[in-house]
């Protein structure tokens, strides 16, 4: 399988992605599936890499939320394009529980994260947008997991992230915790540091370092 992703294929992609071009999009993730592109390579220097730059132009106000949202949407029909090699291997005993703590909606994140612990053999629980706490807690009673993965993309969304670490390392005081998303290059990470067994996690290959071991 080939190792890497062309400049020009990343661009194609992007490029289609900011037009709102899905079918385009489609070609380009089929035709380096069929080059041999690992699933790893598609979610990270394709995947990833695109939705951050999405970000970054969101953010300097070069693009509408429209067109940010069109392309959080295309990304998220390609993962479900992909999804039946997310899920093919042996039975997956360690499982890890991947959510967005409650009022936040960006679910994107999450859901790439909790297919890339299924890429590492583990089994991904993702519950998706808006988790309410309560509901949180009790899966991870009735599931058991062996990490925990929170994703917060708002800022202003802290403080729910703040009650659901509160709660979490009261119950289970050795659960290993992940806390990843774009709110934390505002000044999350400070605020996370008080609390034991949680790990910030910037990108990919950071999450890849910690679930590999």
């Amino acid at each position: 399988m080939s190792d890497t992703v062309s400049e020009t294929q990343y661009l194609e992609f992007l490029d289609a992605l900011l037009a709102g071009d899905r079918i385009r999009c489609t070609r380009t993730v089929q035709e380096l599936m069929a080059g041999g592109v690992g699933l790893r390579m598609l979610y990270v220097q394709v995947f990833q890499r695109a939705m951050y730059r999405v970000g970054e132009l969101w953010e300097q106000q070069r693009i509408s939320v429209a067109v940010e949202h069109l392309a959080t949407a295309i990304v998220e029909r390609m993962l479900a394009l992909v999804q039946a090699q997310v899920f093919t291997g042996p039975y997956r005993e360690r499982k890890a529980i991947i959510a967005c703590v409650a009022d936040e909606y960006h679910q994107l994140g999450g859901r790439m994260v909790a297919d890339f612990f299924e890429l590492h053999g583990w089994r991904g629980y993702f519950l998706g947008a808006n988790t309410p706490l309560p509901d949180l807690m009790r899966l991870i009673d009735e599931r058991q997991p062996d990490m925990l993965g929170l994703s917060l993309s708002i800022y202003f969304n802290l403080p729910a992230l703040l009650r659901a670490l509160d709660a979490v390392t009261t119950a289970y005081s050795k659960l290993p915790i992940l806390v990843g998303g774009q709110a934390l290059r505002w000044g999350g990470q400070k605020a996370i540091e008080p609390y034991p067994n949680v790990t910030c996690v910037a990108s990919m290959d950071d999450l890849e370092r910690i679930i590999v071991q």
